[in-house]
């Protein structure tokens, strides 16, 4: 897909927040700082555009950005590490939740994982959640630039297994180094939201 504009709209709570015109919107998922802001700013040609952080759990808010005026990416709030209290994270729980399950424009999840390890125990529980409401999955596994190529189809298994992939959920092997993976990405996107 040729990004021609891209800009965050706005950094939602909650669903009065989220903004309106029915546009079909894909979730970005996985661990804090597993490479979700990466992941964004590689496919959209955009340097900044979501802020990275070596810092887990900087990303607080549903972030909703705007692509070519037809499609939303929403970054919620990373799982796992993040230092906060157990009662933020309780609500960042309750937040992503609610989205996930009552947002109709959503159309797909982008669960991203790190191909240099094993899913986590949080990794598995996002996908059968996911997988337990219907919503598709694709399954970015990202940092492929960190494992030689000759190991890549064996740590792509290990993630299928892991995860006991479903046949319809397609698995993108992706690196924000290199764009590898880049157009692989935007075909499964475009294929689950009807974009052009």
């Amino acid at each position: 897909m040729k990004v021609t504009s891209s800009e965050i709209v706005i950094s939602a709570v909650k669903p009065e927040q989220y903004p309106d015109g029915g546009l079909p919107e894909i979730a970005l998922a996985g661990r804090s700082n597993v490479g979700k802001s990466s992941f964004i700013n590689k496919l959209l040609n955009r340097k900044n555009l979501a802020r990275t952080s070596s810092k887990p759990g900087k990303t607080q808010t549903l972030n909703f950005y705007i692509i070519n005026e037809v499609l939303h990416f929403v970054d919620v709030p990373g799982y796992g590490f993040a230092k906060v209290s157990k009662s933020e994270r309780d609500a960042w729980g309750r937040m992503i939740e609610t989205y996930l399950t009552n947002r109709e424009e959503l159309k797909a999840v982008v669960l991203i994982i790190d191909v240099r390890h094993k899913p986590t125990k949080d990794d598995i529980m996002m996908y059968n959640f996911l997988k337990h409401y219907g919503i598709p999955v694709i399954v970015v596994a990202t940092k492929a630039d960190k494992i030689p190529k000759t190991k890549w189809q064996k740590h792509v298994k290990i993630v299928e297994e892991e995860l006991d992939l479903a046949e319809e959920d397609s698995i993108v092997l992706f690196s924000a180094e290199t764009a590898k993976g880049k157009e692989e990405a935007w075909g499964a996107i475009k294929r689950l939201t009807g974009v052009k």
